[in-house]
């Protein structure tokens, strides 16, 4: 006899279900990739070029590339209407939150 998804998932503990249900909600807040980003939040490249003052294939470019400068991404994030936040993970230590990555040595 077939069982579906929900059968299985019902069948399951109570704590195991919860922890498929959290992971299940961290992978829907992950993208492969910027096209699919940009795919999500119903931009098209030409919208994107403009903002960006670059052209469409430019854009292409960017979504393609395997290896970006911290300020193309930067750019590009916020043409599609977000923000980027870098964050710093450490070996026993909670995510640390870089706010500048200029070298605030040259300002003292």
């Amino acid at each position: 006899m077939t069982r579906t998804l929900k059968q299985i998932l019902d069948e399951l503990p109570p704590k195991r279900r919860k922890e498929i249900d959290r992971r299940f909600k961290e992978l829907v807040n992950e993208v492969e990739s910027l096209r699919e980003l940009r795919r999500l939040l119903a931009r098209s490249q030409a919208k994107v070029a403009k903002i960006l003052k670059i052209c469409q294939p430019a854009v292409s470019k960017i979504e393609k590339q395997t290896d970006l400068y911290l300020l193309t991404l930067r750019n590009y994030v916020e043409a599609i209407g977000g923000k980027l936040d870098v964050v710093v993970r450490l070996p026993n230590r909670k995510p640390v939150k870089v706010k500048s990555l200029e070298d605030v040595s040259k300002s003292a």
